[in-house]
């Protein structure tokens, strides 16, 4: 869903100089290369890295010569690269484990050049009790509706946030909201022991999480947002 609402975003942008921020095993930088664009990925987990660089050496030469792969994090790209040094910043599940979103969302508008775009992906703090609620954790679905900490799946602690504070910070470093949507709006409460979906019924629901993740009030409950700010 977060690979076809950007490439909604970046329709007509040809050859863009993109950063991801946390690019993980590379699954949206290659993508966008691969789409003609030249993309600098950078993530703090070595693993995650050396499996994106894996798939990277089975590409074609020209996607490889568009892509760069560097281990640090969001905190050291104001030393490693001048203002206004991309045309797309994204920053998909990195804001979730920090305290405070709004200094790396200033850092990241700072490189953006004029007419840029700011790509986050971020918890919903609207529907932190539904995923408990769904497994019948009462408590946690209660003590959802009071803080923006939970758990994920992985265990891990993080945070939410909310699309309203979030077009606040995006107006405050002058990237001000463009558009935004729902991800795992239908399926987010699919067990994970569920037997796979493929086939005709795959495409129904690709196209069901589409339109909801665009709709509203489906997309406010969403599990995640996915929010663009324009420089």
């Amino acid at each position: 869903m977060v690979a076809r609402q950007l490439a909604e975003q970046l329709t007509g942008r040809a050859a863009q100089r993109v950063l991801d921020i946390g690019c993980g095993q590379g699954t949206q930088a290659l993508r966008l290369a691969r789409a003609g664009h030249y993309v600098t990925g950078i993530d703090s987990d070595p693993t995650a890295l050396g499996a994106a660089q894996e798939t990277l050496a089975e590409e074609s030469d020209a996607v490889r010569e568009r892509i760069q792969l560097l281990i640090g994090d969001g905190h050291q790209c104001g030393r490693w690269f001048g203002a206004r040094s991309f045309d797309v910043v994204l920053c998909h599940g990195v804001l979730m484990y920090l305290p405070d979103p709004d200094p790396m969302i200033a850092s990241l508008a700072r490189l953006l050049a004029p007419g840029g775009l700011l790509s986050l992906v971020v918890r919903n703090r609207d529907a932190l009790a539904l995923r408990p609620a769904a497994a019948g954790d009462w408590r946690a679905a209660l003590e959802a509706f009071e803080s923006d900490r939970y758990y994920n799946r992985l265990g891990l602690a993080a945070r939410a946030d909310r699309i309203g504070d979030l077009a606040v910070t995006l107006s405050e470093v002058s990237v001000p909201l463009r558009h935004w949507y729902g991800v795992r709006v239908l399926t987010d409460s699919t067990p994970d022991d569920a037997p796979p979906v493929d086939g005709r019924q795959l495409a129904q629901l690709l196209e069901a999480e589409e339109r909801a993740g665009r709709t509203d009030p489906y997309r406010q409950v969403a599990a995640l947002l996915h929010v663009v700010g324009m420089k």
